[in-house]
Formats: C-alpha cells, sequence, structure tokens
C-alpha cells in the first residue's frame, strides 16, 4: 500500500506527544508536513522526523499538493471550521475530539464529507484498541449475561486556569474534553442509546469542572441503567464496568490512555470468584487508528468509526448540558 502523506495542522503539546509519533510510526503513512510559525515548536517534531516539511501557515499546508490527509488538533472551537476548510481543499481528514461542539454541526462535515467523497472522521482512537473490542466481543458472546449496569468514571487534575481545557472561549469542560469517552465508550461496546438523562454539573471558570450523569439506555442488549462521572479536578481515575446477572467485564487504570497512565488490560469477571484478564502491552491506539485511516484511503475498508456514530455521542452530550442542574459543594 502507497504510504498516505500526512500534514498536522498546528504544533499542539498532544500532537507533539502522541498523534505525530504515531503518525511516523505507522504502516502506510508518511509524517510528511507540518503547519506552524513557531520554530521552537517545530523542532519537538523535527527532532523525531527530521525531513518534516515546514509551512508557516494553515492555509500554506491545506495548499499543498503533496498533503494527502490532515489530522487537526487545534482548540475544540475551530474543528468545524478547520475540517471543513480541508476537505474544501481536497484533504482527508481526522479532527481531534470533539470534531463540534453540537450534534447538528456535525451534519455540514457530513454533507462535505459525501460531496467531496474524502474521509472525514474524529480522532476517536479507543475503538481501535483491542481492549475495547474484546470487551465489545464478550458482552455479544454473553459472556456476563444480561446486561443490567454500566458505569464509567474518567478524572484528573488541572488547575491551570489558562489550559484552553479550562477555557470556555476555547470550547472547554470536563464533558467535551473527556464525557466523550464516558459516552462514547458505553455506546461503542453496547451499540446502545440513552432514553433517559439527567446530570449534575460544578462550573468552574465558566466551564464545567466536574459532571455526574445518570439515566437509562436501550439498544440490542435491552434497557439498562447507566452513570458516569468525569472531573478535571480530582485525582486520576480511569474504569469502566459492564455489569450483567451473571458476570462483569471492566476496564481499569488506564482504558481511555492504553499503556500511557496504566498497562491496557480488560478484565472478564463470572463464575463467582473467577476472573480472566486479557492484557495488551505492545497495542497503540494512536497507531492503529492512523492505520485503519490509510486502509480506507487505500483500499476504500469502512473506516471503524464514522462521523454518523459521533453525532450519536455528541447528542448524547448535547442532551447531558440541556437537562443539567448546575450545584455546589
Amino acid at each position: 500500500m502507497k504510504a498516505v502523506k500526512w500534514g498536522v495542522l498546528g504544533a499542539a503539546n498532544f500532537a507533539r506527544e502522541h498523534m505525530a509519533p504515531a503518525i511516523h510510526a505507522a504502516k502506510g503513512a508518511e509524517l510528511y508536513a507540518l503547519a506552524t510559525s513557531s520554530p521552537e515548536k517545530a523542532a519537538g517534531f523535527t527532532a523525531f522526523a527530521p525531513n518534516l516539511k515546514i509551512h508557516s501557515s494553515y492555509e500554506a499546508l491545506l495548499a499543498d499538493p503533496e498533503v494527502e490527509a490532515v489530522y487537526i488538533p487545534l482548540p475544540n472551537h475551530l474543528h468545524v471550521e478547520w475540517t471543513l476548510k480541508a476537505l474544501a481543499a481536497g484533504k482527508h481528514v481526522l479532527t481531534e475530539k470533539p470534531i463540534a461542539l453540537r450534534a447538528d454541526e456535525i451534519d455540514q462535515i457530513i454533507a462535505a464529507r459525501d460531496a467531496s467523497g474524502l474521509l472525514a472522521a474524529e480522532a476517536y482512537m479507543i475503538v481501535h484498541h483491542p481492549q475495547w473490542q474484546r470487551a465489545k466481543e464478550w458482552l455479544e458472546a454473553g459472556e456476563i449475561g444480561t446486561l443490567r449496569h454500566v458505569d464509567a468514571a474518567f478524572s484528573f487534575h488541572l488547575t491551570d486556569m489558562d489550559n484552553i481545557r479550562n477555557r470556555p472561549d476555547a470550547g472547554g469542560g470536563s464533558l467535551r474534553d473527556i464525557g466523550v469517552y464516558t459516552f462514547g465508550s458505553a455506546r461503542f461496546v453496547t451499540g446502545s442509546e440513552p432514553v433517559d438523562l439527567s446530570a449534575r454539573l460544578i462550573l468552574d471558570n465558566g466551564i464545567d469542572s466536574f459532571a455526574q450523569v445518570s439515566g437509562i439506555m436501550d439498544g440490542p442488549h435491552g434497557r439498562f441503567t447507566y452513570g458516569s462521572m468525569t472531573s478535571m479536578r480530582l485525582y486520576n481515575r480511569q474504569v469502566v464496568t459492564f455489569q450483567g446477572d451473571k458476570g462483569m467485564i471492566r476496564l481499569e487504570g488506564g482504558p481511555f490512555n492504553a499503556n500511557v497512565n496504566d498497562l491496557a488490560e480488560v478484565e472478564l469477571h463470572r463464575n463467582g470468584n473467577s476472573v480472566l484478564v486479557e492484557r495488551f502491552p505492545t497495542a497503540n491506539q494512536y497507531v492503529l487508528q492512523v492505520q485503519a485511516f490509510g486502509r480506507s484511503i487505500r483500499e476504500g475498508v469502512a473506516y471503524p468509526c464514522p462521523l454518523e456514530f459521533i453525532k450519536g455521542t455528541q447528542a448524547m452530550m448535547d442532551k447531558v448540558y440541556d437537562v443539567a442542574v448546575e450545584i455546589s459543594l
């Protein structure tokens, strides 16, 4: 397969630490160009990709005829604008989550994708990781009996108010930053959608620094209760549990940042004290994501996480914001 030439739109820390190295390491991909006006920031990328072409503006990178696919790690409020500009420039585009701040904004991206015949996707990397695929397989195989409850928690401690995740003008907040994981992981594994939701938020600096969500979801496994917690003011925690009447699937440690915060593993609890643990020490979900994107471009393979799925997660988030009540401690 001919390598897809990638350009990165902006020298974000996350791009430098995770996604650009993943593109550089992925089979069928070439980290070709970077758009940044800062030589200092560019140096962090050329340190591992010395032949990287540097453009001084986003527009220049989009105009580069050699660039086939663009990765967009810009602040949340810029995602829709630059995703549409990349598609208009004839580029396939992978945009960081959330690709939009409201579900209805995704419709215009889907329309532009379909009109152009190009691939546009959100960088929702967890669906490419084998630990989440195994959880889905176990649930569908009936390993835990009838699904009764799903709960998820994702927290970390961030007090830098200048960080874009703490800024309302940049589309910050715990739900937009990490709620996509507590919501989307449940939807991915179960294939279900929420039918009833309630939420409580703690607002801080104009953003939700804490969100507690509960509800009922319905789908191919029937109805079950759902609960989640996200926070940017608590100690690091990542855990998701799928609980049935005969067993439980549990992902803990670092299921959303697999092999970064902790070793990627998934547990199957059943038959009293029986626990089956499957570990994935070498799987890199960012590399797997880039490779899946490349196969879709070159071979026409269906992309595992289309925008229609992403819109469903955003619709769930929109509903949470609509029904949420503010609390204080």
